[in-house]
């Protein structure tokens, strides 16, 4: 896995271009620059050298997976069997689709994904194909009933 630009350099300009992207990845380049007193074409030189330098790293569309209707969410601790390296568990678990975040951690279990499902039954399934996978000795589930807070990244 390639590690990130720890201390990419930027100033208030790219910090407001970022903080705009977050809010809304669609937005023109036109239109930041009409709110910083930039052109586009300004704009975009910036985000080509942001994502050069690994501070922007992609964009993506957020979808509503409650819209969708998945509306279960449970927290899985990954138990592996001998020494496994994060390379091998990413490549492992990514390509289950019901895992919307995967980390590994400090202390017993080797990794923790925060898994989405329809119903019990999709989170009976999605955790056999978890627990079917070689490097997955055992799992231990949490089940969320409510979010309280919820804050996003930026």
């Amino acid at each position: 896995m390639e590690e990130p630009a720890v201390h990419a350099e930027r100033d208030d300009i790219d910090e407001k271009v970022i903080a705009r992207l977050v809010d809304d990845a669609r937005t023109t380049y036109a239109d930041i620059g009409d709110e910083l007193g930039l052109s586009a074409p300004a704009v975009k030189r910036r985000v080509d050298r942001l994502r050069e330098v690994g501070v922007i790293r992609g964009f993506t569309a957020v979808v509503d997976l409650d819209v969708l209707g998945w509306r279960t969410e449970v927290f899985v601790e990954i138990y592996c069997a001998g020494k496994i390296s994060s390379d091998d568990i990413l490549s492992t678990l990514e390509r289950h689709p019901e895992i919307a975040d995967l980390c590994t951690v400090v202390g017993e279990p080797d990794a923790i994904v925060r898994l989405l499902a329809a119903d019990t039954r999709h989170l009976e399934a999605a955790l056999e194909r978890i627990r079917s996978e070689p490097l997955v000795l055992r799992t231990r589930s949490i089940v969320v009933l409510s979010r309280l807070l919820e804050r996003p990244r930026a």
